[in-house]
């Protein structure tokens, strides 16, 4: 049996697999906040304590920085090495490393691997990859990487794709990716998860000028607040991140908030439809992507020009995919 552990910024999802077969699964929300777990290894211990021992585990890593871009198996190397990569991914690589550290601790010697939601987007041409920056910046590691790379792979292996698909995966953290042939070839998230179209607390992309504007009246600590945790949905409606509310609310704010969300999503699947000369399907998968059907029909709505594509939705299933890697990664 396998144990995927899916860390987010404030949450642990997990699933138990034997096989295919989804034995148990559980999600821990609110970690970090007054009531809940304290962190994500304290989550972790509790759902150890409440499943029967897996053979191996396998965890979700956002990142893995310049290097880590495949699942691995992970040693006291790898280890140090995700430590060095914290700065690509501050809110979410502490949380996972984290998980990993209480896994060894409750199950020392267990097989422990990580698959990294960057390595769906490995395939991206140098066009798609290099920033517009001078070659000492990208030396850095400064590049697009991409990100929900697990749960793009998800919806490739669970649906037949025409050659030329938009996947977009709508959520508290939201991206697309163009897809040709099955192969990853443009994505919306740059150097981290916080680039792209506005998101659920996230600003996703903006004039780097206005960075720069802020650095004279704000420390880098607010920045960075600003950007990841108090902008996007939650920013422009002053009320919250939650779509399902926003849908709901008759505030003036919030349909501003919505419908910026739904006009930059529509701009970003023109855009990538352009890098793939047409469209064919656009899929849809993600908490809002799956369950938010008027936000669907307002991003459809704008793309007529395109011509005729298929419209499709998927539970996204990133544990399974974890599942897979490290089944895979056992037998080799």
């Amino acid at each position: 049996m396998i144990l995927a552990l899916n860390c987010g910024s404030s949450s642990l999802k997990y699933a138990l697999f034997e096989g295919e077969r989804r034995v148990s699964a559980g999600a821990v929300e609110g970690i970090g906040v007054p009531g809940g777990h304290a962190t994500h290894a304290d989550a972790v211990h509790a759902a150890l304590a409440a499943l029967p021992e897996p053979q191996a585990v396998g965890h979700r890593l956002v990142h893995g920085g310049p290097d880590l871009m495949a699942p691995v198996r992970i040693d006291d190397a790898v280890l140090a090495r995700l430590r060095a990569a914290v700065p690509f991914a501050p809110l979410h690589l502490p949380a996972a490393i984290g998980a990993i550290e209480a896994v060894g601790q409750r199950l020392p010697g267990i097989t422990q691997v990580a698959c990294f939601d960057t390595a769906f987007h490995r395939t991206l041409p140098e066009v798609a990859r290099r920033f517009p920056l001078p070659a000492r910046i990208d030396a850095l590691g400064v590049r697009r990487y991409g990100f929900h790379g697990l749960s793009y792979e998800s919806a490739v292996a669970a649906l037949r794709l025409p050659p030329r698909t938009v996947i977009a995966h709508l959520g508290n953290g939201a991206s697309m990716c163009a897809v040709r042939e099955g192969v990853c070839i443009d994505t919306t998230m740059g150097l981290t998860p916080a680039g792209g179209f506005m998101m659920g607390t996230r600003s996703g992309d903006v004039d780097p000028g206005v960075i720069v504007f802020l650095l004279e009246r704000m420390s880098r600590e607010e920045i960075a607040r600003l950007v990841d945790r108090e902008s996007g949905l939650l920013g422009v409606s002053g009320i919250t991140s939650d779509m399902k509310t926003l849908l709901a609310s008759p505030d003036a704010r919030a349909h501003l908030a919505v419908e910026m969300f739904c006009y930059q999503a529509r701009k970003t699947v023109g855009a990538l439809a352009a890098a793939l000369g047409g469209l064919d399907a656009l899929v849809f998968t993600g908490g809002i992507g799956e369950h938010a059907a008027p936000v669907r029909e307002r991003i459809c709505e704008g793309l007529r020009h395109l011509g005729s594509f298929a419209v499709q939705v998927v539970a996204a299933d990133e544990e399974r995919v974890i599942a897979r890697h490290v089944r895979a990664l056992l037998r080799s």
